[in-house]
């Protein structure tokens, strides 16, 4: 590759090895350049940290476990749905809730690159941004599914669902057995990041 060989001028070259290193670094320059406003960035890691992740996402799946009315609006018009609960935005356009059932497993990979539900999960994780993953859910989605702890019945079916710039997906996951009455809350405390990507179950009450 062009890109292979060793140039000491190149600004890379004095950049470390540890990504996250790499990441202050790049932060510092930028910021001596006057390209970002610390403040602003700041602000925009408080927002992803603390305001916008997968607690989003678990309180539209526990709502939709709880009102039947709210779970088939869901399923005729997430996006608006979604929006009305105050999560819209960026890379929340376009999104279309899978329901999990006994009979279908849904999954949620983007094959491109990695498209997602910002609004709703957060950052990606960087496993669903990596090749490995988005080439063998796939190829091979029973198998990564076992990596991730999850083991379906033999006649349960998975269906793969690839995100795009276009369509942006939500798994619901099933309900778990002996949460019958509880509140909201306590529902959206089982629901975790990868039970709304479909790599993982909702929590089974202690």
């Amino acid at each position: 590759m062009p890109h292979d060989h060793a140039d000491p001028d190149h600004a890379q070259a004095h950049l470390p090895s540890d990504p996250a290193l790499r990441v202050k670094a790049l932060e510092t320059l930028l910021e001596r350049k006057g390209l970002i406003d610390p403040a602003a960035l700041d602000a925009i890691i408080d927002t992803y940290a603390h305001k916008i992740g997968p607690q989003n996402g678990a309180r539209v799946v526990a709502k939709a476990w709880r009102d039947p009315d709210f779970a088939r609006a869901l399923d005729e018009d997430a996006t608006a749905v979604c929006a009305e609960l105050g999560f819209y935005g960026r890379q929340g356009e376009h999104v279309v809730a899978l329901r999990n059932t006994p009979d279908c497993h849904n999954m949620v990979v983007c094959t491109l690159c990695s498209c997602y539900p910002w609004p709703l999960l957060g950052i990606p994780p960087g496993w669903y941004k990596s090749d490995a993953y988005r080439s063998r859910a796939v190829r091979e989605p029973r198998k990564v599914l076992a990596e991730f702890g999850v083991a379906l019945a033999p006649d349960q079916s998975v269906r793969v669902w690839d995100s795009t710039a276009e369509i942006r997906y939500l798994v619901i996951p099933m309900r778990p057995e002996g949460t019958e009455g509880w509140d909201e809350e306590a529902l959206a405390a089982l629901v975790t990041r990868d039970s709304m990507i479909g790599t993982g179950l909702a929590r089974t009450p202690q």
